[in-house]
């Protein structure tokens, strides 16, 4: 049965994975090096890496279930279930352990609606939510940690460090908003009830809020992705990203 959907064909790519062909060929080159080590007995894949890791990313990121996703790849849904199980993984890379000299990074947390209320709580939403935080590079505004889910009614500055993000990030400089006080990170300046911030102060404020919206823009791509629906406790068992 052929596929319809191939990354052989490059405009597939962007709607499927929200990558660019050149992002997503570094992507499948990332695979393909973890890939060399696991030597896969029995029989070869019904398609190759490119379209295996294609696949992974449209079941990801689409409401497509493996049901309909499978015939688009011409493959029966129980292949695409297992190049989702043996692939997926892979596709969920370790974080950054080091950060280059002079790198500045924005943290901020966001609310994830979950199914699974073994980790999530009511959050000023109304709904079962599980709390993320999440970092990213000033510079680039490429993610680079994302921590363990913690209930959604978990204050920030409380979740910076529950979550894991604050170990992860070490002493790197950090741009965060308000709610972050009392954490170290570098927060806007705070008037006081009956004064007013001198000019300078201002200042800062207006240039901190506009670096620091670069993680919002972030936060409106990444839940795109629709599998961050039913995201849940499974994200404490896996690696964090750093995409």
């Amino acid at each position: 049965m052929a596929g319809v959907i191939t990354a052989s064909e490059p405009s597939w790519i962007g709607p499927f994975t929200g990558l660019s062909p050149r992002c997503f060929g570094k992507l499948v080159t990332a695979v393909r090096r973890e890939h060399a080590a696991d030597v896969h007995r029995g029989r070869p894949w019904s398609l190759p890496l490119e379209d295996r890791v294609l696949l992974v990313a449209a079941y990801w990121r689409t409401n497509l279930t493996m049901r309909q996703l499978a015939p688009l790849f011409g493959i029966s849904k129980s292949a695409a279930d297992r190049i989702i199980d043996h692939l997926g993984p892979m596709l969920a890379l370790q974080p950054r352990k080091r950060f280059r000299k002079n790198t500045v990074l924005i943290v901020d947390g966001t609310l994830v609606p979950t199914r699974d209320h073994t980790v999530a709580e009511q959050s000023k939403n109304y709904r079962y939510s599980t709390a993320h935080q999440v970092v990213i590079d000033a510079d680039s505004r490429l993610v680079v940690v994302v921590g363990r889910p913690v209930p959604g009614n978990r204050h920030d500055s409380k979740g910076w460090e529950e979550s894991g993000a604050k170990a992860a990030v070490g002493n790197t400089m950090t741009i965060a908003d308000g709610g972050y006080q009392g954490t170290g990170l570098v927060i806007p300046h705070r008037r006081r009830k009956g004064e007013d911030l001198p000019d300078w102060k201002e200042k800062h404020n207006r240039s901190h809020k506009q670096i620091r919206a670069r993680v919002e823009h972030t936060f409106a791509r990444m839940k795109g992705w629709c599998f961050l629906r039913s995201l849940g406790t499974a994200m404490s068992d896996c690696p964090r990203s750093s995409v």
